[in-house]
């Protein structure tokens, strides 16, 4: 599974949002499934509530053969479009990348990588909808500790919204499992600290914060950091 996280930081997506991720996606009903224009369908996750079946008449036949013919399979040609997705993310193409992840997602319903792209993808702007992404990517791969970093954050994301303690004891959960099942997990850490923090535990939010820090120094929020200093002063001493 490619090594990408939320991308925003969790202050920055709480505080700020993100003019490339920040758009608004809606509701996923019937009517709304069936009132969507086709052009903008084609950037509005799953392609706007389509069933995987509508999604292939959708697409057309002549794609689905394209595929088959330049590909083994429709999988390894659902991960070629998955990877491009991946790739325009990065990019900030948001739009394309919704494009990308769609057609992979219709290519290879059962791959979990158009799920975790899209929900990449909604999760500044729409928690509520990213948490259905991933949970759906987390099905088909349910022991991967990406998903359940992605899957935390946006608990902790919607907690930011809600302030309701089952959220955050929710990414508490998904995040302990995530850094328990791989230590090395530098996301998962940072992301742990924010919600000992949310939680006032300052000491296990300074200890899970070196743990990311000394795994990966780019993870090193330095909102956290200041947020944190306000309530405990750095146990270690690493950080003044």
């Amino acid at each position: 599974m490619t090594r990408i996280p939320l991308l925003l930081s969790l202050s920055a997506a709480l505080l700020l949002g993100s003019p490339a991720f920040a758009q608004k996606v809606k509701t996923k009903t019937k009517t709304a499934a069936a009132d969507v224009p086709a052009a903008a369908r084609r950037t509005l996750p799953l392609f706007g509530g389509l069933t995987p079946e509508a999604a292939q008449q959708f697409v057309g036949e002549a794609f689905l053969k394209n595929a088959e013919q330049s590909f083994a399979s429709r999988a390894e040609a659902s991960q070629f479009f998955a990877n491009k997705g991946y790739e325009y993310l990065t990019e900030g193409k948001a739009d394309t990348a919704r494009s990308r992840f769609n057609l992979a997602w219709v290519l290879d319903p059962k791959n979990p990588e158009p799920y975790r792209g899209l929900g990449l993808l909604v999760a500044a702007s729409s928690p509520d909808e990213a948490i259905g992404l991933f949970n759906q990517a987390l099905a088909l791969n349910p022991n991967n500790t990406q998903l359940l970093s992605d899957l935390g954050a946006s608990y902790l994301l919607r907690y930011g919204q809600t302030k309701k303690s089952k959220d955050l004891k929710t990414a508490d959960e998904l995040l302990q499992r995530a850094v328990a099942a791989d230590a090395k997990n530098a996301y998962a850490w940072q992301q742990l600290s924010w919600a000992q923090y949310y939680a006032e535990k300052y000491p296990q939010s300074w200890e899970s914060l070196h743990k990311a820090q000394a795994l990966d120094l780019s993870t090193l929020d330095f909102e956290l950091v200041s947020q944190l200093k306000e309530k405990l002063p750095d146990p270690q001493g690493l950080i003044k």
